[in-house]
């Protein structure tokens, strides 16, 4: 039996939608839910990584606490797991117009002057209902195994989610991950709302483009 840690960063509140969500989440045999609340997300993603691989799970799903998302989640990302992938995301979307989605088609930390420049690019015109590598996602609906943690703390240590200059924890992780080797994929067949005053999602992105 597969054991997977559910991942929940969050600060004191959660929208409802949130939580009608979780309460109507399938949740295989061996899930867990922990909830770390914590003003410094990095900080509260590090302890969760630190927490999976040292209770033993197989994988990880990272939710963030502002999402909407399908019953099925967990299963369907599981399956794109089981395939051989190490890292897969759900699709979704920036919480303000205009709307990008929070996947990207270019990840780069470069120097120049001794100084660190980012390089990050929302893919916008990504597949729709399919399965494809990306450079990089933001953790909002993230599932990976365990052992991809495991990697990226044995080359860089323990603490995989510290921020990179011009980065966010997430994306430091990501540009971790493939230095370890990882490949970051992206099911755009899933798809998950982001909370806001309106729900930010699949069908809100390609109005915006009418």
């Amino acid at each position: 039996m597969l054991r997977t840690l559910i991942a929940i960063p969050t600060m004191d509140t959660v929208p409802v939608r949130f939580l009608d969500s979780m309460v109507h989440m399938m949740r295989p045999r061996g899930t867990e839910v922990v909830i770390v609340s914590n003003s410094l997300i990095y900080d509260a993603r590090n302890r969760l990584a630190d927490r999976a691989v040292k209770e033993g799970f197989d994988r990880v799903m990272w939710l963030d606490s502002d999402m909407v998302f399908d019953a099925d989640l967990i299963p369907r990302l599981s399956a794109d797991l089981d395939e051989g992938r190490e890292m897969v995301c759900a699709i979704y979307f920036s919480r303000r117009f205009p709307m990008k989605p929070c996947i990207y088609s270019c990840l780069r930390n470069t120097e120049s002057s001794g100084k660190a420049i980012p390089w990050v690019i929302p893919y916008k015109g990504y597949p729709k209902d399919s399965v494809f590598e990306v450079a990089g996602c933001g953790f909002a609906a993230v599932m990976m195994t365990t052992d991809l943690i495991r990697k990226i703390r044995e080359k860089f240590g323990p603490q995989p989610f510290w921020p990179l200059p011009g980065f966010g924890e997430d994306l430091s992780f990501c540009l971790r991950a493939r230095d370890a080797g990882a490949k970051i994929w992206c099911d755009s067949r899933i798809k998950v709302g982001h909370c806001g005053y309106h729900v930010f999602d699949e069908a809100a992105y390609d109005a915006q483009g009418e």
